[in-house]
């Protein structure tokens, strides 16, 4: 049998200028396509300001784009630099542009936008078309992006399926049609509809630590934990403020502990704010941020989040018990998702505009006080998310030859969530 063990190249393009969503995913995706193939290796384009914070795997390196910022609005503009919002992009454009060329990928996987932040993948798209680079393009999509009124026209104004039309060879979806079917919604035309492939959503990797180790580090032995996470932390305070507030009128009791993690985006004075709300409140225990955030949503009974993509993937993967109250601006995203999967009884689901300390701190009891935590639809949901991409992606660097082992084990495992 003969394998194939000339070395892949894959470029990541993770735009990410609002919170740790994109660069978790793209982080995450990195790493199952390096764990499935011994031949490729990946360099991830980004602007997180946390990417640094993370620890990156073998066969995985990245180029730090200078940072954007956006407002609730989804205005763009530069977080740091002194400088015009066109000479950033400018300068962000051409440190892409060279980063093809000069590593000269096989692959490149897409985040969300056709195109990039304000065009600025165009002049590498448009070079390697002129050129005839045979470089396969990859789009990946979570499974909901917006609401369809705001989703159809931008994508018709910007001219994405002319994108995809042009110069992608695959779109695929992390989700599930049976939840949201993106293709219909957004009323894909039938020439980007034969290119989406749905993979399911992804499955976090549980944690080596014992959810008892997390239990017994803040003091939790016997009592009911409630994980309060707001993400990156940057738009959570009102949801964080609005758990403490509850919880300083409505006591949960000695038998029940809360963890809150603001998040390593809050400002140090609303952090500030919470811990002094905090000292008001009976068995509280804040932390600013945890690097292991899957250890501590199997250590608590009932988790009280936002509702973004790696969130609810982390809390369907664990099968827990979850009250979602998702942000609404600048996209509709994270509440639409959250109403779908509330529709099914997967989670609960608190609308932004409607929380107050009073419903959230109710809301919080009746999921305490129930019995039936393990909803059968929970072990339906499709989690086969990495695998399927890994696939996928293989399926494109090698076509019709043969695989590499390391993927032919990874493509026959089963993508069920044990």
């Amino acid at each position: 049998m003969t394998l194939i063990n000339q070395s892949k190249r894959i470029i990541v393009y993770s735009h990410d200028t609002f919170g740790l969503g994109n660069i978790r995913r793209m982080l995450a995706i990195s790493k199952s396509l390096v764990d499935a193939d011994p031949n490729v290796s990946v360099l991830i384009l980004s602007g997180s300001p946390m990417l640094h914070a993370f620890r990156i795997p073998d066969r995985i390196d990245y180029i730090k784009l200078p940072c954007l910022s956006r407002n609730v609005k989804g205005d763009y503009s530069v977080k740091f630099l002194d400088m015009e919002y066109e000479q950033l992009l400018k300068l962000r454009s051409n440190i892409i542009l060279s980063a093809v060329l000069d590593f000269d990928p096989d692959l490149i996987l897409v985040d969300k936008k056709p195109y990039g932040v304000s065009d600025e993948l165009g002049a590498a798209l448009h070079l390697m078309q002129r050129r005839g680079h045979r470089a396969k393009l990859v789009l990946l999509l979570r499974d909901i992006l917006d609401s369809p009124e705001s989703t159809i026209p931008v994508w018709k104004k910007n001219g994405y399926h002319d994108a995809i039309q042009s110069h992608y060879d695959k779109v695929l979806v992390v989700g599930s049609p049976d939840i949201y079917d993106m293709r219909k919604e957004y009323e894909f035309p039938d020439a980007s509809h034969e290119k989406v492939d749905f993979c399911g959503y992804i499955a976090r990797e549980r944690s080596d630590k014992k959810a008892g180790e997390i239990r017994e580090q803040i003091g939790c032995t016997k009592e009911r934990l409630v994980l309060v996470t707001a993400g990156g932390g940057e738009d959570g305070y009102q949801l964080l403020h609005s758990y403490l507030e509850g919880l300083s009128r409505q006591d949960l009791g000695d038998n029940t502990m809360t963890l809150m993690i603001c998040g390593p985006e809050m400002s140090e004075s609303r952090r500030h704010q919470l811990e002094v709300l905090a000292r008001s409140c009976r068995n509280v225990v804040i932390q600013e941020f945890n690097t292991d955030m899957m250890a501590c949503m199997e250590a608590a009974d009932l988790v009280v989040s936002m509702g973004g993509y790696n969130s609810t993937c982390e809390l369907l993967t664990l099968r827990k018990r979850a009250i979602l109250v998702p942000r609404v601006k600048p996209s509709q995203e994270q509440w639409i998702r959250a109403e779908r999967l509330a529709l099914q009884g997967l989670v609960r689901a608190i609308h932004p505009n409607q929380l107050t300390s009073k419903l959230l701190m109710d809301t919080v009891r009746e999921e305490l006080g129930r019995t039936n935590v393990h909803h059968s639809r929970l072990y339906q949901i499709d989690m086969g998310g990495l695998p399927r991409i890994s696939e996928s992606i293989s399926d494109l660097l090698y076509g019709s030859a043969e695989k590499p082992q390391a993927q032919i084990r990874a493509s026959s495992r089963s993508v069920a969530v044990d």
